[in-house]
C-alpha cells in the first residue's frame, strides 16, 4: 500500500499556487477490504455514513478514513464506488422520483445516466490527505472554488492540449467526479448537490474535481508555467471603470506588429537556442554558426543595452540609485541582481527599463540579415527564452541539456565553485527537464564535442528541411 511517488512535495506546491482551503483527498478502491487494515492510522466509520461524509473528514479533519458496502447508510454511495448493485427501486426510477424528478421515467432516466464504477471488482475504498503520501490512490479530489478551479482547467490544458468535457446529473454528484474519472481516465469536474452541501459541508462557493493520480505531476507543470507567465490565484482586478488596455500583454494588443518586426525584411527560420545553465548553449550556437547559421544574442544585447551613456542604464540608477554602479559608471550586475532576486514587482521594473532596448536591437539585428538574405536561417540564444514565454517568437526552438549533475560539476568547475554551491543555484532555475516539453530539437551535450558537433550537423540539415517545407 505504500506510495512510489513524493505526493507531499508536489500536493504541497500545488496548495501553494492554488491557495487551498481544503486538503486535496488521495482515494483508491481496494479488491480486497482486508487491504483496509494495511493503511496506516485507518479510522472506520463508527456509524454507518454517507461517502460525501467520508469525503469531507479527509478534506476537513485530514483524516484517513476507509469502508466496505456494509459502512454505508444505503446503497446509493457503495453503488457509485462498484461496492454493491443498485436495487430494482432504484433501476426503475421510484427512488429518484419521491424527491428529485417529477414521475418515475424521468427518475429511471435519472438513475441510468449515473456513472458507477463497475460492480464485482472492488470490496472496498480508502482516502487520506495525499500530502501524507498515504499510497498510491486511483485519482485525487481537489476542491475549490470557481476561481482555482480555472486556474486548474488552464494548467491541465497547458501542454498536450483538449477540451475537457464536464457533466452534471443533478443529485448524486459524487458520480460526476469519482466514478466518471475512474471510469473515463480524465479529470471530471462536478458541481457539489445538495446531500454533498448538508452532509458533506460542501460550501456555496465549493466546485470538486477528480483527477487521475498520473495527470497530477502534468497540473502541476502547468501551473508553474503559467504562475511564471504571470496567471495566479487570487486573480487580481484591472477595474470595471478604468481603461483595461494597459493590463493586457503585448500580444493581445500588436502581435501582428511584433511579429512583422520579427519577420524582418523577408520571411526567415528562426530558431531560439536555450537550455540551462553550463548546459552548452555557447558551445551548439558556436557549431551552428560554423555551419552558415548567423547569430543574434540577447546575452550579448542585454549589456549592449545598459552600457553608459544608455536610456535603459539611465532609468536603472534613477529608479534603484547609484549603488548599482561600479566605479567607473558602469553596471553593477552583481549588486542589481540581488536586489531583484526575491523581489518580483522589482525584477518587473528592470525588466520594462531593459527589455524594449533589447527588442529593439534584436529586430533590428534580423532586419540587417534578411536585407542580405531574406529567406536566411537565424540562430537566437536566448538563455531565459522558456521563462521569459518567448517561444511564440521563433519557429523552432532547440534546447540544449546535459544531466543534472553534469551541469552542476561544469558550472562547479567554470565559476571556481563547490558542487554543493552549483546545486544551489540550479535549485533557483527552472530544471532542464522541465525546458524539453518546449523543444522542436533537442541537444544533448553530456558526452564529448564529437557526438555534439554530430547532432549539430544533422540540426543544421533538419532546419533546412524545415525552412523548405515553409517556403512550401
Amino acid at each position: 500500500m505504500g506510495a512510489q511517488n513524493d505526493w507531499g512535495k508536489l500536493v504541497r506546491r500545488i496548495e501553494s499556487l492554488m491557495r487551498l482551503k481544503y486538503f486535496p483527498v488521495a482515494l483508491k478502491m481496494l479488491k480486497d477490504r482486508s487491504e483496509l487494515d494495511k493503511v496506516p492510522f485507518l479510522r472506520r466509520p463508527g456509524q454507518k455514513v454517507t461517502l460525501c461524509q467520508l469525503i469531507g473528514q479527509v478534506r476537513s479533519f485530514d483524516w484517513t478514513v476507509g469502508a466496505d458496502a456494509e459502512d454505508f447508510l444505503f446503497s446509493t454511495c457503495p453503488s457509485i464506488l462498484g461496492l454493491c448493485d443498485s436495487p430494482e427501486t432504484h433501476r426503475d426510477g421510484t427512488f429518484r422520483s419521491i424527491v428529485w424528478t417529477a414521475t418515475k421515467e424521468d427518475g429511471r432516466k435519472m438513475e441510468a445516466s449515473i456513472p458507477r464504477i463497475s460492480s464485482g471488482k472492488y470490496e472496498a475504498v480508502v482516502m487520506a490527505p495525499l500530502a501524507y503520501n498515504p499510497f498510491e490512490p486511483d485519482m485525487v479530489l481537489i476542491y475549490a472554488n470557481p476561481a482555482q478551479m480555472m486556474l486548474l482547467i488552464n494548467s491541465l490544458q497547458f501542454s498536450r492540449y483538449e477540451v475537457l468535457q464536464f457533466y452534471c446529473v443533478g443529485e448524486s454528484s459524487c458520480s460526476d467526479a469519482v466514478a466518471r474519472c475512474f471510469n473515463t481516465g480524465k479529470p471530471s469536474l462536478g458541481i457539489p448537490c445538495y446531500g454533498e452541501r448538508r452532509y458533506g459541508h460542501a460550501q456555496d462557493e465549493d466546485l470538486a474535481m477528480a483527477i487521475p493520480a498520473d495527470l497530477m505531476k502534468k497540473a502541476l507543470h502547468g501551473m508553474e508555467a503559467l504562475y511564471r507567465r504571470g496567471v495566479r490565484y487570487p486573480i487580481s482586478f484591472a477595474g470595471i471603470e478604468t481603461d483595461v488596455a494597459p493590463q493586457f500583454p503585448p500580444s493581445y494588443k500588436n502581435l501582428d506588429e511584433i511579429m512583422s518586426k520579427v519577420r524582418g525584411k523577408g520571411a526567415p527560420l528562426l530558431v531560439g537556442i536555450t537550455g540551462g545553465i553550463a548546459c552548452g548553449k555557447t558551445t551548439v550556437s558556436a557549431m551552428l554558426e560554423k555551419l552558415g547559421v548567423p547569430l543574434i544574442d540577447f546575452d550579448l544585447i542585454a549589456r549592449q543595452v545598459v552600457e553608459p551613456g544608455t536610456d535603459a542604464l539611465a532609468k536603472i540608477v534613477d529608479y534603484f540609485g547609484k549603488q548599482v554602479l561600479l566605479p567607473d559608471g558602469r553596471l553593477d550586475r552583481k549588486a542589481l541582481s540581488e536586489v531583484v532576486f526575491r523581489d518580483v514587482e522589482k525584477r518587473k521594473k528592470l525588466e520594462s527599463f531593459t527589455h524594449p532596448p533589447i527588442y529593439e536591437e534584436f529586430f533590428r539585428q534580423v532586419e540587417a540579415i534578411t536585407e542580405k538574405d531574406p529567406k536566411a536561417i537565424i540562430q537566437v540564444a536566448v538563455p531565459l527564452l522558456i521563462e521569459l514565454n518567448l517561444s511564440y517568437l521563433f519557429d523552432a526552438v532547440v534546447v540544449v541539456h546535459t544531466s543534472a549533475a553534469e551541469q552542476a560539476r561544469r558550472l562547479a568547475k567554470r565559476d571556481g565553485i563547490t558542487i554543493e554551491e552549483a546545486e544551489n543555484i540550479l535549485k533557483a532555475q527552472l530544471p532542464i527537464d522541465d525546458k524539453k516539453p518546449y523543444a522542436t530539437f533537442l541537444v544533448d551535450n553530456e558526452c564529448d564535442l564529437e557526438t555534439t558537433e554530430k547532432q549539430v550537423e544533422a540540426l543544421r540539415e533538419a532546419l533546412e528541411k524545415l525552412r523548405n517545407r515553409k517556403e512550401a
